[in-house]
């Protein structure tokens, strides 16, 4: 490249070379128009409903649209047909050590949501059945958790109070819970995952915590015998109503009960995991918990003496809730925002377990489609009586470790609750609520990962205050101000991240045609006379395109000392590598144009590499193509830096 060719063959190469680069080009700037909104949005719904598979115009082209369908919608249906007898003992015995687990936490969690026991249990039956049919993770048990029981405990009281209308309550629950499926089924049919993703990571590793120590807290009302206690879940008001009820309602009898259990929760939880062959003790120690402990107060009739228990517990198949969904009322409003949070919070958890065990187990798990899924089993649990389900971590480890194979281990768990309900539900009558109250918290400590949050801290600080946040919102004023919180951070730091983009300086890395950051890569080589530059932003917007104008300006007018002087003279053409913006809008198409208007005046040449579809389209629409020029137009930073040194030294040569 330091001189002209002398002889014919290498002017009949560089000729070839420059008829390619411009065929190249043209590629670029002839591309098709890409699609509409519209079109966009059909094939995101198509996509969320169809297997992929290739385009057939044969007659039998609709029955194979009308079998792709239903297998996007039903995925039961593509690997039922492989199901092998062999897989169902494992499934069986996976199914039946879930329901051992799932029974007495159902129950516990419907107590934690402030509603009657069964409905815990009808939790356990709907949902994991539809989930069956539409779900793709093998290894997630469906049912009812502690963090959106807490959440619903938390946000609903303040509407209708279940001590003064808990028939109101229980209907404003099942209203909830039909709009938490309609936004997770709107989220899954229309590929808005992202939403969900504004909870990031560390976010939930804080609400997690703070969650888990309130849940604690509002137990401490059960483990004590406690009558009178505060709506509230805030630390403070938590162990200020303890604090003044014990000295009116202590019952030592409930204490001692719950606390012995505790223990014997624990320990089962600590033997399952130094021993992982015993896996089915702390599986089934919930039950065992509550067998012996209702045979215990039982006996020695300990609820004459101050033992609280659960009394009735209605039995039977789960009845229908539809003539109980409230549009009509005055909470409309209120129950479709505690459903929208409801239904992000589950789905942030359910789609953390899924695909948590799908990666160790080897698979792929669509999370849209686990979305549309989850939307649709908790829209037929709205109307079957049951409130808000999604994926449990601790019972989805308990079925990976009891060996399932597929997820008709949730169907085994649910025709167990069935039966459950049909039969034994009055052998329940003396189970006493400290019982319920330690099983909870014996669960509790899974939530809490205190070394993740180490780890948030070393690797991002800005990721922590968003943990932090979280947590401390939780913990002491309320899951909504917790989790906005949380958002807020998450959202200030993508939207300073956008507003406020990098913009880097290439060079050429030695021997090569690869174009990396100076600061990154010292030894990478700038061109003389050519200033090379990087956006780091995916969208070249209102947000951030005066910024990166002004940006840009200034790093052409100023030396490596950072000193300002004039550009002219010194760089003719500035370089600027659009690959990583995706799209643009009339903002940054207009800064774009001040730029090269600003250019012009200091004698210097734009040169843009790497236009992505949407934005060489919408620069053709708005003509700044034509300003450019196509000689202002490459594919690669390679082809752009080696055609501007061609064209200045035939300059200088002429």
């Amino acid at each position: 490249m330091g001189s002209l060719p002398n002889t014919s063959a290498e002017a009949q190469q560089l000729d070839l070379e420059d008829s390619s680069r411009t065929e190249r080009v043209q590629w670029l700037i002839n591309s098709p128009e890409p699609p509409s909104l519209w079109q966009e949005l059909v094939g995101t719904v198509k996509g969320s409903l169809l297997t992929p598979g290739k385009k057939n115009s044969s007659s039998k082209a609709k029955g194979k649209y009308a079998l792709s369908f239903l297998r996007g919608l039903f995925p039961i249906l593509s690997w039922g047909r492989n199901y092998k007898a062999s897989f169902f003992k494992h499934d069986l015995m996976a199914g039946l050590t879930l329901a051992s687990l799932s029974i007495p936490q159902s129950i516990g969690y419907a107590n934690l949501a402030k509603l009657d026991p069964q409905y815990g249990l009808y939790t356990s039956v709907v949902p994991p059945l539809i989930y069956a049919l539409m779900g793709s993770s093998r290894e997630i048990a469906i049912g009812p958790v502690a963090v959106v029981s807490m959440l619903l405990s938390s946000m609903i009281p303040g509407l209708v109070d279940p001590a003064i209308d808990p028939i109101g309550y229980t209907s404003l629950v099942f209203t909830v819970t039909f709009f938490a499926g309609t936004f997770q089924a709107i989220f899954g049919l229309f590929r808005l995952g992202f939403l969900v993703d504004f909870l990031s990571h560390a976010a939930v590793v804080g609400f997690m915590a703070g969650a888990a120590i309130v849940i604690g807290l509002q137990q401490l009302k059960g483990l004590f015998g406690l009558s009178h206690f505060t709506t509230k879940t805030d630390a403070v008001s938590v162990l200020t109503s303890v604090s003044k009820s014990v000295k009116h309602e202590w019952y030592p009898l409930n204490f001692v009960l719950g606390l012995s259990f505790l223990v014997f929760l624990l320990v089962a939880r600590f033997i399952g995991k130094r021993n992982k062959k015993l896996f089915w003790f702390p599986a089934i120690a919930p039950l065992l918990s509550v067998i012996l402990s209702t045979l215990i107060v039982y006996l020695t009739r300990a609820d004459n003496h101050g033992v609280k228990i659960v009394k009735h517990l209605k039995g039977g198949l789960n009845p229908s809730s539809v003539h109980r969904l409230q549009f009509n009322g005055t909470h409309v409003a209120e129950a479709a925002k505690i459903g929208l949070i409801s239904a992000i919070v589950a789905l942030t958890e359910a789609i953390a377990v899924g695909r948590s065990f799908a990666s160790i187990n080897g698979y792929h798990l669509d999370g849209n489609k686990e979305m549309l899924a989850m939307g649709f089993m908790n829209l037929a649990g709205s109307l079957t009586s049951c409130y808000v389900a999604t994926g449990s971590f601790s019972r989805t480890a308990v079925n990976f470790s009891a060996g399932c194979k597929t997820v008709v281990s949730n169907i085994v768990m649910a025709i167990t609750v069935i039966l459950a309900l049909e039969l034994f539900t009055r052998l329940l009558y003396y189970t006493p609520v400290a019982i319920l109250a330690s099983i909870i918290m014996s669960a509790l400590p899974g939530l809490i990962d205190i070394n993740e949050a180490y780890r948030i801290w070393k690797v991002d600080k800005l990721d922590f205050l968003a943990c932090l946040g979280a947590f401390i919102g939780v913990l002491f004023k309320s899951v909504e101000i917790g989790l906005l919180v949380a958002v807020a951070i998450s959202f200030a730091k993508v939207l300073l991240n956008s507003i406020r983009p990098a913009v880097e300086q290439l060079g050429r890395l030695p021997r090569t045609d690869i174009f990396c950051e100076v600061d990154q890569y010292p030894m990478a080589v700038k061109t003389p006379g050519l200033f090379t530059l990087r956006i780091n932003s995916s969208l070249l917007c209102f947000a951030n395109a005066n910024f990166l104008r002004e940006r840009i300006l200034k790093l052409l007018t100023q030396d490596e000392n950072g000193t300002e002087e004039t550009a002219k003279g010194t760089v003719q053409i500035l370089i600027l590598d659009m690959t990583n913006v995706m799209n643009i809008d009339t903002s940054g198409i207009l800064a774009l144009e001040e730029l090269h208007t600003e250019l012009v005046s200091l004698g210097m040449k734009l040169v843009m590499v790497n236009l992505r579809w949407q934005v060489i389209h919408k620069l053709k629409l708005s003509k700044l193509v034509e300003k450019i020029g196509a000689d202002g137009i490459f594919l690669t930073v390679a082809e752009a830096v080696d055609a501007c040194l061609a064209s200045k030294l035939e300059i200088n040569n002429l």
